[in-house]
């Protein structure tokens, strides 16, 4: 057993290592977002599309960007911003499974790394890291949330990655009740 000076200033150490890394998250999370469409390709950062989905700014890019993709905003903005009810602790058990697996992957088509290396564990931590905040998932905070400095978006699958959060947000409360 360890001497009660030695045990506080363990516990001292894992206190302080513990609240760096849950008020440094944003360190780790993108700045950068390259949004494409068809043949359009769009580097934006992190902080102008969330300007969008949050209050519906669109810079000049973002504008003629969505006119040459012939998208409409209003539609993208609501894929981005439509909260999607989850328990982050059954969600972060569900994604640990085979199936979890399934849906990461699928996910990852739409939302990846720009070497779409490691895209099922970046998905992962992006899906847990915007449940915990609220118990619900956006799209936008998913963006906010992924890992590494660079996030690419496949704006022409959007809707997919929004009805794949619709469908295990049913599967989640047709099994668990919530």
């Amino acid at each position: 057993m360890l001497p009660k000076v030695l045990q506080n200033s363990h516990f001292l150490v894992f206190t302080i290592f513990t609240s760096v890394l849950l008020n440094t998250n944003h360190v780790f999370a993108a700045e950068k977002v390259v949004l494409k469409y068809r043949v359009f390709r769009e580097s934006l950062s992190v902080t102008e599309l969330s300007d969008f989905a949050d209050n519906g700014k669109l810079s000049i890019p973002m504008r003629v960007g969505f006119k040459l993709a012939q998208q409409d905003p209003n539609k993208v903005r609501r894929y981005l911003t439509e909260p999607v009810k989850v328990n982050a602790i059954i969600l972060d058990r569900v994604l640990n499974s085979p199936v979890g697996n399934i849906v990461l992957d699928q996910m990852s088509e739409v939302i990846h790394t720009p070497s779409r290396k490691a895209d099922r564990q970046a998905m992962r931590s992006a899906l847990v890291l915007s449940a915990n905040q609220d118990n619900d998932i956006k799209l936008i905070e998913v963006i906010k949330n992924y890992p590494g400095a660079e996030v690419e978006v496949d704006g022409d699958r959007l809707e997919k990655a929004f009805h794949q959060l619709r469908r295990l947000q049913g599967s989640l409360k047709n099994i668990f009740g919530f």
